[in-house]
């Protein structure tokens, strides 16, 4: 993976709620985890990518905290999966100097999960190429009212303060704002993903399923945010 140079017209922070698995597989007449199995592999093609687009970090939303819902046996397989897929790749991550992390509850992870988790870190922790986050067991307003809970004996606490709180215990170098935000499979919102990182980011919506987005769907969505004009509440040049 070769970097392209940081211009400010490229998003730097790059956010994805990888919708569409389940589905896709249903239309197929497939079972729902063999969606998952597709998306996991689409998530190598992406890393891959990202940096040749001047995408310097990437967050994936890989499973909520309402995912917990789910049906027990998409559940466990689903935990399964994220295991083996977190320990075959680490050689991967490193070859193309990829830092991983991951953000979102770990107490209620699976015991052999949070330990590749923090294995995958570790091993991971010199990349400098890209910084991929995983979000699992991720809820932005729980992770809002942990920071609050962290920051109540400071008195004037500030945005900065209040952005390092969120990193919480796991990573207290907390990644820059979102720039832009993709969903695919045709939903409309962001589902308690990354709320207060996201607060000018750009967001760009696709029927594209996640089993079928690809690095072509990426590059749609940079050039999307490369036409937005970004005034963070400032006029634009033309007024």
């Amino acid at each position: 993976m070769s970097p392209r140079p940081y211009t400010d017209t490229q998003p730097m922070h790059v956010a994805i709620i990888m919708d569409g698995n389940g589905r896709w597989a249903t239309q197929r007449a497939m079972p729902r985890v063999a969606g998952h199995r597709v998306g996991v592999e689409v998530v190598r093609k992406v890393v891959e990518h990202a940096p040749t687009l001047g995408i310097t970090t990437l967050t994936l939303y890989a499973f909520s905290s309402d995912n917990w819902r789910r049906p027990a046996t998409e559940v466990s397989t689903l935990m399964r999966l994220f295991r083996s897929r977190l320990v075959s790749e680490v050689p991967r991550l490193l070859d193309n100097n990829v830092r991983l992390t991951a953000i979102g509850r770990r107490d209620r992870l699976p015991l052999a999960l949070a330990d590749a988790l923090g294995e995958a870190e570790e091993k991971t922790a010199r990349g400098t190429t890209l910084h991929m986050r995983l979000a699992i067991d991720y809820s932005a307003r729980d992770e809002i009212l942990r920071a609050a809970q962290r920051l109540a004996s400071v008195s004037e606490a500030t945005r900065e303060d209040f952005g390092r709180a969120l990193g919480g215990e796991y990573d207290s170098r907390p990644a820059p704002d979102v720039d832009l935000v993709i969903r695919t499979g045709g939903e409309r919102r962001l589902s308690d993903f990354l709320l207060w990182e996201c607060a000018y980011a750009e967001l760009y919506f696709t029927d594209v399923m996640w089993p079928e987005f690809g690095p072509k769907d990426l590059e749609s969505a940079v050039e999307y945010f490369q036409k937005r004009d970004r005034r963070f509440g400032a006029l634009s040049a033309a007024g």
